[in-house]
């Protein structure tokens, strides 16, 4: 298609989608937005603008439904109040409420996933009714934890990467004796069979779903009733892996999720015949019962992925239909497979819920902290089960900024706002509950997207993307509802460009920040005027030195990571002038150290750094476990796959040896680092203070 101007029908058509049709830059300069990136978006929408006149028809139509319509297609209102609605004078409207009964508009609503009826004259219409809660609940006290991918925390009863029961030894170790209030994870979700050239949690197969790769094997109840061959066969399992776990121990290997896997895989189809108790199978019903359709599409995706490979789009016409008919068959036929896969969900479910309990039973006032990646990969059971709620041929990702001057492109579909609304959001609640399920805090990884996000073409480089908005009033308060449904905390990594009034607005909703020692200046991170000082940082938020896509704190004081980045060919710059900025960096954050009297401390600059982080008023403050460790080396370099090592790495020390979770208890460097959150106050101690003071962190 040939280039052509956005005219005033274009314009409009898109701004009735939400389509940006101009977007401003990090920069503060206005770029204005091709013809052709807006039709490509209306496409993915179901819209058709590929000349003037079909810009015009969609135009004239969707003003037609706008004003036919008696209702919208979802309606949010906070709890307590009445329904905002415009209807024709003499309509009658009623709300069916969610646990039953009814009531009328003006009656302040119960948070629920209620349903409007109205009927004017001959019209008659229903939709889905959120009411949502005006905020949810901050922490009630400070509290400190660490930040882990627990992949990388091996034990040495481990099978090549750490697990669901490494997970809870982590947190009732430092729940019980560091007085830790929580343990954040990276994505526990469900990743894409067969080889991972990139294996980043981030982008997932299913957000809905967790990883049975994460199962400890031995730890399901009818691992312990194995006999004869199938014995033998798990426990030939149990050894390859072992041996795997202890060449990953020595440094002699990298983490290799697909060898995990597959034998986890292996062994868990031998205890799956193991035949279940009549209580364990009242339990698997219920399970299955619960999760409903929802597993019952999973396990079919995962089924049919065994045979036709792991991307969708390559399958069989009558097989890229969920609801086919095909399917419907084809789910007959692999029934044993579907049940094997539904059985995998629930022993780590069980298995999530136990981490959980091991955190809460050690005194944490948070526990696990889980953590929901911003989209699916496309050709995943999430995007084949739900492809009607994701925009094809779109991906999301980031326009050019100082990050990254060429933009971004995350290979991720996004959601469709129009889709979703029809919908009443129960996708996304869906997830939501999922992730919070067995949670304390469920952190969203790039909040924004609540708000708006960045579409980028099929084909096309991200510069020529845009920002197609959200109801962000319904993203948000299907994301409030569900965290009041759990009574858990929320966490929006808010890093980044971030539009004006998007933080105020998480605040007052009582949703969390993320503050990083690294943005954290005078002036914002572009101004660079002098570190922040501690007390005018953010009250509501989590505070932490690094993130997994950041070097390591060591790396960043010693400066080895501009040193990796140039042996990389990653530098944007001479590297001289890299290692002059960087230097200049670390020496402005030493000096207010200096300035703070934190320096010289007995633990070194890592430990004072830590120090400093207890001097604000943030609610939550993280330990990146290997800064802990004194880790030199990232866990993720973006933009490095296939040259650096992302995501396979175990925690290790200084000199890069890998660091056991048995062995964390006496590690002197995490003894310095864990003693800042624990100076003066007895591990164990409890109080009800409801303000949030700067200081040692209780439990």
């Amino acid at each position: 298609m040939s280039a052509r101007h956005a005219d005033a029908s274009l314009q409009e058509l898109a701004h009735a989608y939400g389509v940006s049709t101009e977007y401003v830059t990090d920069r503060g300069g206005r770029v204005t937005v091709a013809a052709d990136t807006l039709v490509a978006v209306l496409a993915s929408c179901g819209v058709d603008a590929s000349t003037p006149e079909a810009a015009r028809r969609a135009l004239a139509a969707r003003r037609a439904a706008d004003t036919d319509r008696l209702l919208p297609a979802c309606v949010v209102a906070r709890a307590g109040s009445a329904v905002p609605l415009r209807l024709p004078p003499g309509a009658e409207v009623r709300v069916a409420l969610e646990g039953g009964g009814e009531t009328g508009p003006a009656a302040p609503l119960p948070p629920g996933a209620h349903v409007l009826h109205a009927v004017a004259g001959r019209r008659r219409a229903s939709a889905p009714l959120l009411s949502v809660p005006e905020r949810v609940p901050v922490p009630e006290r400070r509290a400190w934890g660490f930040l882990v991918q627990l992949y990388s925390v091996l034990s040495r009863r481990s099978w090549g990467m750490g697990d669901l029961a490494d997970l809870a030894e982590l947190a009732s170790w430092s729940g019980r004796a560091l007085g830790a209030g929580f343990v954040q994870l990276g994505p526990l979700h469900a990743v894409e069979p067969g080889p991972l050239p990139d294996p980043s949690p981030y982008r997932p197969s299913s957000r809905r779903f967790a990883d049975p790769m994460h199962v400890r094997v031995e730890d399901v109840p009818e691992y312990r009733y194995l006999e004869g061959e199938a014995r033998r066969a798990v426990d030939s399992c149990a050894a390859r892996a072992r041996a795997l776990n202890e060449r990953v121990l020595s440094g002699a290997a990298l983490i290799d999720r697909e060898a995990v896997r597959a034998l986890k895989h292996e062994a868990l189809r031998r205890v799956y015949e193991v035949p279940l108790a009549p209580g364990r199978r009242a339990a698997l019903e219920a399970f299955v019962a619960r999760e409903g359709e929802d597993l019952t599409d999973f396990a079919t995706w995962c089924a049919l992925a065994e045979v036709h490979g792991g991307a969708w789009r390559s399958w069989p016409e009558g097989l890229r239909d969920p609801r086919s008919p095909r399917v419907a068959e084809a789910r007959r036929e692999l029934a044993g497979a579907v049940a094997f896969h539904r059985w995998l969900a629930w022993i780590t479910d069980e298995q999530l819920a136990g981490a959980q309990r091991a955190a809460k039973d050690a005194g944490m006032n948070i526990g696990l902290v889980h953590d929901l990646a911003v989209g699916v990969a496309p050709e995943g059971a999430d995007a084949w089960t739900l492809q009607h709620c994701l925009a094809g041929r779109m991906s999301v990702g980031a326009p050019p900024d100082d990050f990254n001057r060429l933009g971004q492109d995350w290979g991720q579909p996004p959601w469709r706002p129009d889709a979703l609304a029809a919908e009443g959001y129960r996708p996304l609640a869906g997830l939501l509950r999922a992730g919070l399920r067995h949670a304390g805090a469920l952190r969203v990884d790039h909040v924004m997207g609540l708000f708006r996000l960045w579409w980028v073409p099929e084909g096309r480089p991200p510069s020529e993307g845009t920002y197609v908005r959200y109801d962000a009033e319904a993203m948000l308060g299907v994301l409030l509802l569900e965290a009041h449904r759990a009574g858990a905390v929320v966490i929006g990594e808010d890093l980044g460009t971030v539009e004006r009034g998007v933080r105020e607005e998480l605040a007052a909703r009582g949703v969390l920040g993320t503050s990083v020692q690294r943005f954290e200046y005078l002036g914002g991170s572009e101004g660079r005027h002098g570190p922040l000082p501690p007390q005018q940082w953010r009250t509501n938020c989590l505070a932490t030195l690094t993130t997994h896509d950041l070097p390591t704190t060591a790396a960043w004081l010693s400066g080895e990571h501009v040193d990796l980045r140039a042996r990389l060919g990653l530098l944007t710059r001479p590297e001289p002038e890299e290692k002059a900025q960087a230097a200049a960096e670390r020496d402005g954050w030493l000096a207010e150290l200096r300035r703070l009297d934190l320096l010289p401390d007995a633990g070194g600059e890592v430990v004072a750094l830590h120090r400093f982080l207890t001097r604000t008023p943030s609610t939550l403050l993280g330990v990146w476990l290997p800064d802990a460790t004194g880790d030199r080396r990232p866990q993720n370099l973006p933009g490095t796959a296939g040259v650096h090592p992302n995501w396979r790495l175990p925690v290790a020390d200084r000199h890069g040896r890998p660091v056991p979770l048995e062995d964390l208890p006496g590690h002197p460097h995490v003894q310095a680092v864990t003693r800042v959150f624990t100076d003066g106050e007895p591990h164990g101690t409890r109080t009800e203070e409801r303000d949030v003071r700067p200081g040692p962190c209780s439990a």
